[in-house]
């Protein structure tokens, strides 16, 4: 069985060999790996090593965002080629024994109510996650690559790179290529796309059910497919709403197959997925949230404000608890699942948010 082996002690710019933090066609593979070998990847949290233990909040808002998500890649696969799809099996993700959370100024679900950086340390050991900053929470285990994902075809890097360019001069929002912090340099730091939003060919979905037995199948844009993975998260709700997970360092053990011809003729085919068979879900708080202004406006169809208004609601529920504002964010971001329950019942489609009891001490 093949290792890529990292230094997580050493940022991934000190080890351009191992991986990269853009998606360009052009850059390397780090090696080749036949369909159905087995792989260990090592590797890094989603911000490079750059919260280590003993940092503070303040650190939060002096990280360099040019270094987010340095993955472990991109790997050959034998035989690969446009249009096939590429099968990807989780056989196996074991997590380092430090993670973080973090509320990130200017993003998540709540970006304008949390404008401060707020940070927390995770001890992880036997399956749970503690923080002192958290206390009488204890979060389990079920560990996940938030970014798995395909080269893109130059012809794609070029389209997608425009759409993206095109949303930003409405004034949307859009990540644009920036050399800052890119890994590799050059030409796939000047025009790489930015591993932030995920496109077709996977990248930061954050789909937490991506666990250990689950499938994921992906479109082959170029010869080799080119793989990459990382950002791999200890636990996460559905939503991860302050933006961060309990992001960590992981060890991954992949096996690969080909779907020949699987995507060909299907341009805008998107990664689907396959799961092993999920736990009961145990009791849970919940609360729901519908697209209603706090002056009593209807917004029919708003999703992102009932989103909101579940997450306030079950936030409220926390802070009952004695947890502060901070703290029932970050509680929520890892643990609590948003889940829409009605999308037909106009005006007021309704979201939920779940939080399992048993996280509480």
């Amino acid at each position: 069985m093949q290792r890529i082996g990292i230094d997580r002690n050493r940022p991934l710019a000190e080890e351009p060999h191992t991986g990269h933090n853009r998606f360009h066609p052009e850059i390397a593979p780090i090696c080749a790996v036949a369909p159905g070998e087995e792989i260990l990847l090592e590797t890094r949290d989603a911000f490079d090593g750059q919260l280590p233990p003993g940092s503070e909040d303040r650190d939060v808002g002096r990280m360099d965002g040019g270094r987010v998500h340095p993955l472990t890649g991109p790997l050959w696969i034998e035989g690969a080629v446009p249009g096939d799809g590429l099968e990807i099996e989780f056989l196996a993700i074991e997590p380092q024994p430090y993670g973080v959370s973090c509320i990130l100024p200017g993003f998540g679900l709540l970006r304008d109510r949390f404008p401060d950086p707020y940070l927390v340390h995770w001890q992880i050991a036997d399956g749970w996650a503690t923080a002192e900053r958290l206390p009488g929470i204890r979060i389990p285990g079920a560990p996940f690559l938030g970014v798995s994902a395909v080269a893109p075809s130059a012809a794609l890097l070029e389209r997608w790179s425009a759409r993206e360019r095109r949303l930003a001069e409405l004034g949307g929002e859009a990540q644009l290529p920036d050399a800052c912090g890119a890994v590799p340099g050059g030409a796939c730091a000047a025009a790489g796309l930015r591993t932030i939003p995920p496109r077709e060919n996977g990248g930061n979905f954050d789909v937490r059910q991506l666990t250990r037995g689950a499938r994921l199948l992906l479109p082959v844009y170029v010869e080799g497919a080119l793989f990459s993975a990382g950002d791999a998260h200890f636990a996460q709700g559905d939503g991860e709403v302050c933006a961060t997970a309990i992001e960590m360092g992981a060890t991954v053990r992949l096996r690969f197959r080909l779907h020949k011809g699987w995507a060909a003729g299907r341009p805008d085919l998107g990664p689907v997925f396959e799961l092993p068979a999920q736990p009961a879900a145990g009791a849970a708080l919940g609360a729901m949230g519908m697209p209603i202004t706090a002056g009593g406006e209807n917004r029919a169809g708003d999703l992102e404000l009932a989103s909101r208004n579940a997450l306030l609601n079950l936030m409220d529920l926390l802070e009952a608890r004695g947890y502060d504002a901070e703290q029932a964010y970050v509680i929520c971001s890892v643990a609590a699942d948003l889940r829409l329950s009605n999308v037909v019942n106009s005006p007021n489609f309704v979201v939920s948010a779940l939080l399992p009891r048993s996280i509480f001490l």
